[in-house]
C-alpha cells in the first residue's frame, strides 16, 4: 500500500478560507483505499472551531530547530471520514483570531510548519512514499527535504508533489530575513533556485525542488507557462514542462448534492428540476427581499470579491445591465473595500433588482446556487473555481470567462446544434460581458425549451474527485516506480 501525505495550511472541516481547503479535505476521500492511504497533516489554528479541537488527541511532542531557533511541535491526531488528520500544534506561530496574519509573520510560520511536518515524521511511525504539498505555504518542504534530510536514511525514498493552487500567491519576502529564518545554505539562494527578482520565493522553492509540479486545470497549466500568465515564473515553468500536470479539481459530491443538501429549501434532480428550482428561487427571492417574479432572470454571484474575479467589469456594466434588463442579482461575498462599496451602492439603487449580502454564510452561499436561474463568473484569471462546478450540479447555467478552468468546465451554448452547459466570452472586457449576459437571458426568456437542455446537461456532467483521483494515483504510481 503506498502512504500519501498531504500537507497543507487548511483542509475542510477543520479550518477553511478558500478552495483550498475544500480541494485538501475532500480529495483524499476519494482515492482506493485498499491502494492508498492518504493522511493530511495541519497547522493546530487556535481559531479553530471549538468542536474540532475538542476531536484532536495528543499524540507526541518534540523540538525543530529553525536557523537558531529551538522551537516546541506538538502533534495531535484526529480522525474524519476515515481519514487521520496531524496537526502540528505551537501557540507562538499558530495562536491569533485567523489562519494567516501579515506576511512576514506568515514567512516564519510556514518555514517552521515545512520542517516541523518533515521532523513529525518518525514519531508519527508513518514514512510517507510522497508528500503532496499545497501552496506557497508548504513549498519549502520540499527544499528542506532535498538540501538537509535527502542523505538520512529514514528520508531517502520520500517523493514530492507540489500543488499549486493560484501562482499569484509566492511568499516572498527579503533574502537576508528569509536565510536567517530557514537556516537553509545560503548557496540555494541563487536565481535557478529560491532567489526571486531579488527576493526569497517559496513557492519558487516548491517548484524547484519538488520531483512533480501539479496544477488545478489543464488550460492552467498551459496559462502559466506564458508571460502572461506566468506572473514572473514562466521561465521555471516552461522549464519544468515535463514534470507539469494539470489536474482539475474536483467537488464533493456527497456535500454538493440537490437531492438531499440540507440548506436549500426544496430538494430536486435533473429529471424535476423545473419545479424544484422554481419553488426555490420564489423562496430566495423572498428571503432576500426581491420582487417573486418566476420569468425575471435570477443571476447569483458567491465570491470573494477581488479583482482577479472579474468585478472591475461587473462595476462597470452594473448601471446599463439594472436599468435597461428584466434581471435580478443575488450577490455574496467579502473581499477589497471598494467591491463591498460597489456592491452596496447598487443595493441602494436598484433595490428591486439586486441584494448584495456583504459577509459569508455556508447556507446562504448553497441556496444562491440550488435557486438561481445564472450564475456569473467573469473572472481575470482563475486556477480551476468551484463556483462554476457547483452551479453545473444544481441546475444553474453558468456565465463564465473563457479563462483557466472555466474553459476547461463550462462549454459554451450553441444555439444551432443544441449543445452545451452554459455561455462565455472571451476578451477581459465589459460590454463583451454584458452582451453574452444579454444573450443568456434571451434564451431564458424567448428559449426554455433549449434553456432547460443547458440545466439538463449541465447537471449531467460529471466533476466529481472520482476522475481527478485517478490522474493523482497515476502521477503517484509514476513517481515511486523504481520501487
Amino acid at each position: 500500500m503506498k502512504k500519501i501525505l498531504f500537507a497543507a495550511s487548511e483542509a475542510v472541516p477543520f479550518i477553511k478560507t478558500g478552495g483550498l481547503a475544500d480541494v485538501t479535505g475532500s480529495l483524499p476521500k476519494y482515492f482506493d483505499r485498499k491502494k492508498y492511504d492518504v493522511r493530511i497533516i495541519l497547522p493546530k489554528y487556535l481559531c479553530m472551531d471549538e468542536r474540532f479541537r475538542g476531536q484532536l488527541h495528543f499524540k507526541c511532542h518534540f523540538y525543530v530547530n529553525l536557523s537558531w531557533r529551538k522551537q516546541y511541535a506538538g502533534i495531535f491526531e484526529a480522525k474524519q471520514d476515515g481519514i487521520t488528520y496531524y496537526f502540528v500544534d505551537n501557540e507562538f506561530y499558530f495562536a491569533g483570531d485567523k489562519p494567516y496574519n501579515e506576511l512576514y509573520q506568515d514567512i516564519e510560520k510556514f518555514a517552521y510548519f515545512s520542517k516541523a511536518v518533515l521532523e513529525a515524521l518518525p514519531f508519527l511511525d508513518f514514512c510517507p512514499d510522497i508528500i503532496h504539498c499545497h501552496d506557497w505555504q508548504t513549498g519549502l518542504i520540499p527544499v528542506f527535504l532535498k538540501t538537509l534530510y535527502g542523505d538520512e536514511n529514514y528520508y531517502r525514498g520520500i517523493r514530492t508533489v507540489f500543488s499549486i493552487h493560484n501562482l499569484k500567491f509566492q511568499g516572498r519576502w527579503s533574502l537576508p530575513a528569509v536565510m536567517d529564518i530557514t537556516g537553509l545554505p545560503e548557496q540555494i539562494f541563487t536565481a535557478d533556485k529560491l532567489e526571486s527578482y531579488g527576493e526569497a520565493n517559496y513557492l519558487k522553492g516548491g517548484i524547484v525542488y519538488a520531483d512533480a509540479v501539479t496544477t488545478v486545470s489543464e488550460t492552467y497549466a498551459r496559462e502559466i507557462t506564458t508571460e502572461q500568465g506566468g506572473e514572473g515564473l514562466d521561465g521555471l515553468l516552461r522549464a519544468r514542462k515535463n514534470d507539469l500536470y494539470g489536474i482539475l479539481n474536483g467537488l464533493d459530491y456527497e456535500e454538493y448534492d440537490p437531492q438531499k443538501d440540507g440548506y436549500i429549501y426544496n430538494h430536486f434532480n435533473e429529471q424535476n428540476f423545473q419545479e424544484g428550482k422554481k419553488l426555490n428561487k420564489a423562496r430566495l427571492q423572498k428571503e432576500l427581499g426581491l420582487p417573486v417574479k418566476e420569468n425575471t432572470m435570477l443571476i447569483g454571484i458567491v465570491s470573494r470579491m477581488t479583482s482577479q474575479k472579474g468585478f472591475d467589469l461587473v462595476a462597470y456594466i452594473m448601471d446599463e445591465l439594472l436599468a435597461t434588463e428584466d434581471v435580478q442579482l443575488a450577490v455574496l461575498g467579502t473581499g477589497e473595500e471598494q467591491y463591498q462599496d460597489m456592491f452596496r451602492y447598487f443595493t441602494q439603487k436598484y433595490p428591486d433588482k439586486i441584494q448584495a449580502t456583504i459577509g459569508y454564510s455556508e447556507e446562504r452561499a448553497h441556496r444562491i446556487y440550488a435557486s438561481c436561474d445564472a450564475f456569473l463568473m467573469p473572472s481575470l484569471f482563475e486556477p480551476c473555481g468551484l463556483s462554476q462546478l457547483m452551479s453545473l450540479r444544481y441546475g444553474t447555467v453558468p456565465i463564465v470567462r473563457e479563462t483557466g478552468g472555466l474553459k476547461d468546465t463550462v462549454e459554451a451554448y450553441n444555439e444551432y446544434e443544441h449543445t452545451g452547459t452554459g455561455f462565455s466570452f472571451a476578451n477581459y472586457n465589459a460590454h463583451e460581458m454584458l452582451g453574452t449576459i444579454r444573450y443568456a437571458i434571451s434564451v431564458f426568456r424567448d428559449r426554455k425549451k433549449d434553456w432547460n437542455g443547458l440545466i439538463q446537461r449541465g447537471m449531467k456532467q460529471d466533476f466529481s474527485w472520482n476522475r481527478s483521483a485517478g490522474k493523482y494515483e497515476a502521477l503517484y504510481e509514476k513517481l515511486t516506480d523504481f520501487e
